[in-house]
Parts: C-alpha cells; structure tokens; sequence
C-alpha cells in the first residue's frame, strides 16, 4: 500500500501508518573531573575574539585511518575529501593528554560508579569488564583523530506512560572539543577548537526503536533526563545534555538528528523529518516511473539488491559528472556576491542534472510555518559539507542577481531541454568540483530511498530556525571502532555491581514524598526540588555531619531558597560554592538558639567561613566561637526587656507622628528602635512590639 499523508501537514502525519520507528541517544555531562587526565571539567565561556593572549594555539591536519575491520569508515573518508585544517586553542584545563602528546590515565573512579549507578536505575545488565574503545572522528572535534567510548551496560528499560522504552546501551565516553569558529581559505576551512571540554565524561545512552509518536519521542527524553538528574551527580545548564534522535518511516530509512537541545522541539522535528521522507520516496517514484525504471517498495524491508543496482546504475548513466566552467558567462553578474568571489579568484562551474526540472523546487512553508521539504535543499546540503556557502539551481533561477539571459545562456551551453535543470557553484575550484561532485552524487541519490546519513537542526540564533535539518554527514559505520591500548581493562565484580545497586539514589516520586511530611510548603517543595537541592533539605532537618541539632525545617527551606549561600560569598572574591552548607546550619542554629539577631546570620556566617575553626572541629566549640564573635561584633541578640526601653523611649520621642499617621508610623519608627539598640536587636522582636504599642496609642 502507497504510503499516505500530506507533508504540507506534518503535526497529522500518521506515524502507525507510515510505519514510524524512533530511538534516542541522550548524552549527559557528568559532574567529575575529566575523564582521562584528572583535569577539571571547567568550561570557559569565551567567544573566539576574547581567548587570552597567552592561551596556547596547535595547528593540526586529520586523516583518515583503517579500523579494526581493515576497512575505512565512509564518514572518516568524507571528511578527509573536505581538506580542513584546525586550530586548538589550550585552555587551562586542558594538557598534553588534551593535545593527543601524552598517553591517557585509566578511567575515572567516579565517573565508572555513577554511570553504574544510572545502568542500576534502569534495571540494565553491567557488561563483565570494561574495554575503551576508539571510535574514528575526523570532522577536528577531537585532537587525535577518534573519541574514547567504553560499554558499561546493556537491556535496561525506562518506564514511560505510553509504556516501556527499553534501553539498548549504556556508554561512558569522553566529549570533544568546542567548535568556536570557521574561517574559509583559498586552500580549506579552518576550523577553531577550544580543548576546555574535551575530555570531559559523558554517559551516552541509546534506547531501543520503542518509542511510538513524535510526542512519546520528548516524554522519553523527559524521563530519561529526570532519572540522570535524579542522581545528582550530572552537570545542569545549557549543553550538558544532548538528545540525538534515530529515526525513519517504513518508505524512508534511518536518520540520526542531532542538535535537539530544547524538548519542546523534539514532536515537531520528527514530524518534520517523517514528512521530508515521505516527499523523497515520492520523488523516487517519480523519477524511477519516468525513466521506466522498477517502482521503489512501499517499505524498505521489500528491497532487493540487484534491483537497487540496476537503478544506481541507470541514474548514473542519465546524471554524469560533467562540470563545466560557467566563469565568462557571469564576468557581468549583477550578484555582488557572484561578482566578489569571482574577483578573488573563484570560479563558476556547473553541472547539468537530466530530467530534473522543476523537481528541485523553490522555498515554500507548510500550514506550520515550517520549509516544505526540496531536493533542491537536500543538493545544497551536500555541497556544504564540501566548504561551500550554497550553489544555486535552475528551479530557484532567475534571482539572487542572476539574470534570466545568464540562466539561457547556462542551458543553451550545457545543451539543455526544458525538463533539464542545473546546479551553480561558486567558490575557488577545487572547492567547487568537490561541491558539485557531491551534489551530482545526492541527486543520483533521488532515485532510491533516502541515504542513511547524520543530519543537524537548523539553528538561527541559539533556537531551532523552524525544525527542519540539513545534512551533516554519512551515518557511521562499524569500521571506525577500534580497541584502545593505552588503557587498560577494567573488571566489574559482583561485589561492586551489588554495592552500587545497595545504594541507588532516590526517584523523583520518592524525594517529593519525603518533602512531604516535613512542614515545608507545596510551593518550597517544588522550588527546593526544581534547584535539586532535597538532599541538603533534609541534612539540615535531620542534622548535618558536623553535629549540627537538627533545624527547623520552614527556617532552613527558606534559608536555602533565599539563597543564603550565595550572600555569603558576595563581596569574599570565592565562588559561593566554597561555602560549606555546615557553616550555614551553623548560623541558623545560632539563630534560632537566640545566639545572633537576624540580620547578623549573614555577616557572621562569612566571618566564621573565612576565620573559624573548620567544619569537622567539636560543634560545641565552634557554636561557642561564633557566639563569642557575634558579640564582640554587635550581633548579639538585645533582651527583651531592653528592646522594649528602647521602643518606648522612641514612642515618646515621636507622639505628634503617631497621632498624624498611625501605623504609618511604624517605618521611621521601626529605624528610631534599630539605631538605639546599635543592631543587638532581632528586627521581628522589634517589630512585633512596636507594632503592639502603637496599635495601642492609636486606639487611645
């Protein structure tokens, strides 16, 4: 049966019917130091025109190398052809490990439990030791040319409402490095890597082809993503996690997608992509009728091999690579960007495609706003991957500056026919042949099911453009692993395996229910578990391992949510993370013991962080420092007996004000009582009885 659905409405495509399947691979940062080195995970957030001076620059060139099979991989191929160069940029955190000049360490201690720890929570099977693997990546994202990856777990399973995903593998591996920048030369790109987050562990998790719908697609990822988080042991902020989706119709093929940061993107970028493979096996069939070519299967599970040569070989026939110099014709081009490459020495080439006009299509949108899929787009994407800023094809001919006498003249040199198109490229040459081979190459490509191959999310601005995807690069074979020599092989015992299961953190359900019983409000709950910081929550109810008595928990929930921590540190040039959550338990007992006034509990906090004795001495010593110095600096809380003097000298300073605003009074009175106390004074124990006294004044 032919497949059904309009692509102009991608959200109503039928993913039962179309014989939709999907998996994610999510990739998560964990919160160690980097893998392989011992180097902190540290990310430096600077734009290519703000490294320092001082920082460290390598040039280096890749090529590609046989893998473990003896064979090349096709993506490692690619990218060689693509003749780039690259620039490492060393950051502090980054050594001669980072530069590929050193053997790696052996795997981090941490890093191995808690990827473990995650296998454990998803009910997966640990594999019996653990072999690094090198996976080949030539695109310069690492220095040495592979990444490091190492299997830790297999046949897991994530509980969704739509039931349950199974979880393939589970793989800690090492991230690559940060692309800052791209600047094109005469001879190839040169690509700018800072080496801050190379190196830096990742769990890579694959799920099974389970997932049933585009929407089901972001409530796996959203659950996956809370059970990491669950942990706490995974990196937060933008680009620690990454979803990458698997995905393909029964008419179309696999397809990975990467860049889909956002979840709320996720259902419309597989719509989009179930709708761009519904459009290629319908322009297939197009052009296999047209030339009389077999019909292509409705599903790929009823294609045969020879019949697939038979058509390789047909479209190759009907779409030579005939380049051909196209430069004098456009010596006049009223294209300002035609007319600057040309004078810096590029080149007009061509290449005719048989049979393909108007089936490249021009820029049109769908009912949603999004770009309706085009070959035309898919023949741009494939030249780029060469260095090339775009082409230009006769289906989007006359524009751009390229008049329609020079679009007649291309076709009547190319010896053309109305239903022949063609494709431009201008660049330097080599560059432009590289291009437009690439582009001969996709369309002949048209006449089967799209090619399996990895595709990235159009992103303008830090966002997704509309959700559609542009080609990256072959989908990777088994060729570009390896084994890795330099490290050796961990064993998992059962005792270790049983250890990690013994302590696996708590769910997300779990940690609510523990909340709730504790007197902190619904809407604390929720911010104190949005900020992952339950845990700290309760070690201060409970009472914390200084010794600390437990703590009221509204006090200490709030403590935390006001960010208390935070204020500490303000004005100390350290990062509030240095202040130890014992310093704070500490000042709120105070606090509530009466030691400190409330608007001592940051100042005094500080004091004891930068000049007290350290969190694992006696708590009884140290509650008595603290007093001692919350004294000698004012601090101390005033009686009562001697708050209320105070507001009643100042009550009879005041009575004209009184008499004329009421409780309006209660502000520059409520400064009056703070000033005579010299802050001993807790401001609510002010408050409250200054408040009580002229209520009473005002009634008289």
């Amino acid at each position: 049966m032919e497949p059904r659905g309009d692509i102009t409405k991608p959200s109503e495509l039928d993913p039962v019917a179309l014989g939709f399947m999907c998996g994610l691979e999510i990739h998560q940062q964990l919160d160690t130091g980097k893998l392989h080195s011992r180097m902190p995970s540290e990310l430096f957030d600077y734009s290519i025109d703000e490294i320092p001076a001082n920082w460290t620059r390598s040039s280096r060139r890749l090529r590609a190398s046989q893998g473990e099979s003896g064979q090349i991989d096709v993506a490692a191929r690619f990218e060689q052809r693509r003749n780039r160069s690259f620039v490492y940029i060393q950051s502090p955190n980054a050594g001669l490990i980072e530069l590929d000049e050193a053997p790696p360490l052996e795997h981090d201690d941490e890093a191995i439990d808690i990827v473990l720890t995650m296998s454990g929570m998803m009910g997966a099977k640990p594999v019996s030791a653990l072999q690094a693997m090198r996976k080949t990546v030539v695109d310069g994202s690492n220095t040495s040319g592979f990444q490091r990856t190492t299997l830790v777990a297999t046949d897991g399973v994530i509980q969704t409402n739509e039931g349950r995903v199974g979880v393939d593998v589970i793989c800690l591996e090492e991230d690559s490095a940060r692309k800052l920048d791209t600047k094109p030369s005469s001879s190839g790109e040169v690509v700018y890597f800072t080496l801050d987050r190379l190196g830096m562990p990742l769990v890579e998790i694959a799920t099974a082809p389970d997932i049933k719908s585009p929407e089901h697609a972001r409530e796996t990822a959203l659950a996956l993503g809370t059970l990491l988080r669950d942990t706490r042991k995974v990196r937060r902020g933008l680009g620690s996690i990454r979803q990458d989706l698997n995905v393909s119709i029964a008419c179309g093929d696999r397809v990975e997608i990467k860049g889909c940061q956002d979840l709320d993107w996720i259902p419309k970028i597989i719509s989009l992509e179930m709708s761009r493979q519904l459009h290629m096996y319908r322009l297939a069939s197009d052009l296999r009728s047209e030339a009389g070519l077999p019909p292509l299967p409705a599903n790929r599970s009823n294609d045969e091999l020879p019949v697939e040569n038979r058509v390789a070989a047909a479209a190759a026939a009907r779409l030579p690579l005939d380049t051909n110099d196209m430069t004098e014709i456009f010596a006049d081009c009223e294209s300002e960007m035609v007319r600057r490459s040309l004078s810096s020495g590029s080149k007009v080439l061509a290449v005719p495609l048989s049979g393909f006009a108007g089936r490249l299509g021009s820029k049109q949108a769908d009912s949603e706003g999004a770009q309706l899929p085009r070959l035309g787009r898919e023949l741009a994407s494939a030249a780029k991957m060469a260095g090339v800023a775009g082409i230009f094809h006769s289906d989007e001919l006359p524009a751009y500056g390229i008049s329609s006498s020079e679009v007649e003249t291309v076709s009547e040199t190319l010896s053309l026919s109305q239903e022949d198109a063609f494709v431009l490229c201008v660049a330097p040459e080599w560059q432009a042949e590289l291009a437009l081979e690439s582009v001969v190459m996709r369309a002949r490509l048209a006449y089967h099911r799209i090619p399996r191959e990895v595709r990235n999310v159009v992103i303008r601005k830090g966002q997704p453009e509309d959700g559609t995807t542009t080609a990256m690069r072959p989908l990777p074979g088994g060729a570009r692993m390896y084994p890795e020599t330099d490290i050796p092989v961990i064993e998992i015992t059962e005792e270790h395996w049983k250890d990690i299961n013994e302590k696996l953190p708590l769910t997300a359900e779990e940690r609510r229910d523990r909340l709730q019983n504790t007197g902190v409000s619904d809407n604390q709950i929720d911010a104190i578990l949005g900020s992952e910081m339950d845990d700290i929550l309760m070690m201060g109810i409970e009472g914390d391992t200084s010794g600390c008595p437990p703590l009221p928990a509204k006090a200490w929930a709030s403590a935390i949510l006001d960010n208390l921590r935070s204020e500490v540190a303000d004005g100390s040039a350290r990062s509030e993370t240095e202040v130890p959550w014992q310093v704070l338990t500490l000042a709120i007992h105070a606090r509530e013991a009466g030691v400190v006034t409330r608007e001592g509990i940051v100042p005094m906090a500080r004091i004891t962080w930068l000049e007290g004795p350290p969190v694992d001495t006696d708590f009884d010593y140290r509650l008595e420092w603290f007093s001692t110095k919350a004294d000698e600096n004012g601090f101390s809380p005033a009686d009562t007996g001697a708050v209320e003097s105070a507001v009643d000298e100042v009550l009879a300073e005041n009575v004209d004000m009184i008499r004329d605003r009421g409780m309006g009074a209660m502000g520059p009175l409520m400064g009056a009582v703070m000033g005579k106390l010299g802050g001993a004074a807790d401001g609510k124990v002010v408050s409250d009885i200054l408040k009580e006294k002229i209520s009473n004044m005002v009634e008289e």
